[in-house]
């Protein structure tokens, strides 16, 4: 953008549809997370979510993104502290399970309490223990920003990832 020019006051109107927008941010292809706490009853949530992203070394930060009409808003909205894993090639099923609607998705499922009573699942290739920072919300959704009060991984696990619709693992070139 040329600086010598006012800067709009108004984004242009989108001119393709949504499910147009949808197949093109498809076509990134992302790792695969599931994002756990406990409600205000002390009831386990969790669902499966693709938006998740570093924000910052110092302080350690990552950030994720819900939408507003999702069941488990008011738990992470409201909640303290929350983790994120990050999905080895192995989980898929986990993945699928976590992404259900209607399903007890804690059935005979091994969990540990983390650090701050958030739900930790067995053999994820990552795991982030956040405190709930900060929220913003854009659109249709809630950017959640956690700082990570800790951290682990397993080493030479490959991850599961999601493009076009579909779950795929890692092909080294």
């Amino acid at each position: 953008m040329n600086p010598s020019l006012p800067r709009p006051a108004l984004a242009l109107p989108p001119s393709f549809s949504t499910r147009e927008f949808r197949n093109a941010l498809g076509m990134f292809a992302t790792g695969v997370t599931i994002v756990t706490a406990r409600n205000a009853a002390d009831e386990l949530v969790g669902l499966t979510a693709s938006s998740f992203n570093s924000v910052s070394l110092e302080p350690p930060l990552v950030l994720w993104s819900l939408s507003h009409g999702a069941s488990t808003m008011p738990a992470f909205a409201n909640g303290s502290h929350y983790a994120i894993h990050v999905l080895a090639a192995d989980q898929k099923d986990l993945a699928e399970r976590f992404a259900t609607r209607g399903i007890d998705r804690w059935a005979g499922l091994e969990h540990r309490p983390g650090i701050s009573g958030a739900p930790l699942l067995a053999g994820a290739a990552a795991t982030f223990e956040c405190f709930n920072r900060s929220q913003y919300k854009e659109g249709d959704h809630t950017i959640f920003v956690g700082e990570v009060e800790r951290c682990e991984h397993r080493e030479g696990a490959s991850p599961l990832l999601y493009h076009g619709g579909k779950f795929y693992t890692e092909h080294p070139l």
